[in-house]
């Protein structure tokens, strides 16, 4: 929408005819913006909407000043048609004429008068306690524009919020909806699990929110910073936004129960199998505790411990839960069993090694032992005496029962040594073997037990 020239002195008849030229153009591109405002669909959502708040105040302004804008509108296309007529009265105006045109195009004489409801709300004659004003033409225009300005910013507002919003939210709902089914059809209900309370609450406040941006789109507007342009900003999301997320791990939840009702068969039947394994480790951890008290002396060997009885009864209660079809509460059981039954069966694998110790220390003395026999046979010395009587006497303690582990390692020990003598090469000067008694122990102790 244009603005007319500034006033100045008596017209020629060819500023005349400029002037109405300009304001004929003017009249014509006023009038399609106010029959695009009139039209608008989100004019027409605000005249049949029950509207509360903000927006409830903003439109009867707005309705108001739109009705006053066509009675603008009015006085200027009269305006209009009247300096139109006095140029049309003859080819060549007269003195007079020129005088009558340039008082009604560029002087105050426009009166607008509007009833009492059309400028009650309105920006304008509101509070003044008139019912009409004088106008140029040119200020007629500015207060056109500014009317329109300030209608079509809180039409194109209102329209953007309804365009936003709503679809989104019943988008929203839809899958709230279908949750909600497949939240129930696993037993996930309000009152009973966390989730089933979250889907009410997110129900409930989806319902509220709609209303509010239906009742009330202004509240949800966010005006862009320095921004003068009709409708500058965006619909604020905020409340959707939050909601939406909320939805989101709720879903997360429920699939995570339909994830446990698939495969809830399988994992409870390898948690069976897992507590079995640890039963059955416990069970040979205590079978072998009493074989080391048995056959080794002087050992410290650690209590074993029962089966674990609650985690079998937390079973029995998953058993119990898929059953009855209760996935929302198998769901959490199962996932605390599956870690504790892993720490049980550990547990019970550490047990059995620590019973075992006493018993893998005399098997590697035995191998120990052997190993060494062996080695000597292949140097030809399996028949030594002294290797002889070294080897019976280690063999007697590590095959006795009880076994004294300390002082069968000791044996051990000596027969070893005993062959590192033998095996090592002699020393040039210190005679033959019978002088082997004689040295033995000094040059046993000098050579350890190395081969």
């Amino acid at each position: 929408m244009g603005v007319t020239g500034p006033p100045g002195p008596v017209m020629d008849r060819d500023e005349a005819d400029r002037a109405l030229a300009r304001l004929g153009a003017e009249h014509e591109a006023i009038e399609t913006s106010l029959l695009a405002l009139q039209d608008h669909a989100g004019r027409r959502l605000l005249e049949g909407a029950e509207l509360t708040g903000s927006t409830k105040e903003r439109w009867a302004s707005a309705d108001a000043s739109i009705t006053l804008l066509w009675a603008y509108f009015d006085a200027y296309t009269d305006a209009l048609h009247s300096a139109r007529g006095i140029r049309s009265r003859r080819r060549w105006s007269s003195r007079e004429d020129l005088v009558e045109l340039t008082e009604l195009l560029r002087g105050s004489g426009i009166t607008v008068a509007g009833s009492t409801t059309a400028t009650a709300n309105a920006p304008t004659l509101a509070g003044t306690g008139k019912l009409s004003e004088r106008f140029s033409l040119a200020a007629l225009v500015d207060r056109m524009n500014e009317l329109y300005a300030s209608s079509l910013d809180m039409v194109v507002t209102a329209d953007a919020v309804w365009s936003a919003l709503p679809a989104r939210i019943d988008l929203l709902a839809a899958e709230l909806q279908r949750t909600r089914a497949l939240a129930h059809s696993v037993g996930v209900r309000p009152g009973e699990h966390p989730s089933g309370d979250d889907l009410e609450r997110i129900t409930r406040t989806l319902t509220a929110l709609r209303e509010r941006v239906v009742s009330d789109p202004l509240s949800f507007w966010v005006p862009a910073q320095g921004s003068s342009a009709p409708g500058g900003g965006r619909p604020d999301t905020t409340a959707y936004d939050r909601e939406a997320r909320a939805l989101e791990e709720v879903r997360r939840e429920i699939e995570a129960v339909l994830t446990v009702r698939q495969d809830a068969e399988a994992r409870l039947v390898k948690l069976r199998d897992v507590l079995s394994r640890a039963d059955r480790t416990l069970a040979e951890a205590r079978s072998a505790r009493g074989e080391v008290l048995a056959k080794i002396a002087a050992s410290e060997v650690p209590a074993v411990s029962g089966p674990p009885t609650a985690l079998q009864e937390q079973l029995a209660t998953a058993a119990e839960y898929r059953r009855h079809a209760q996935w929302h509460r198998l769901s959490p059981l199962l996932e605390a069993l599956e870690e504790r039954a892993e720490d049980e069966l550990l547990r019970a694998r550490e047990s059995l090694t620590a019973v075992t110790q006493p018993l893998a220390v005399r098997a590697e003395l035995r191998g120990r032992l052997d190993a060494y026999k062996a080695k000597v046979a292949r140097h030809g010395l399996a028949e030594d005496p002294f290797l002889v009587e070294r080897y019976d006497a280690a063999r007697r303690m590590l095959w006795s029962a009880p076994c004294d582990l300390r002082v069968a390692g000791e044996a051990v020990l000596r027969y070893q040594r005993a062959a590192a003598e033998l095996l090592s090469p002699q020393v040039p000067g210190q005679g033959g073997p019978e002088d082997r008694t004689d040295h033995r122990g000094s040059e046993r102790e000098r050579r350890g037990d190395a081969v």
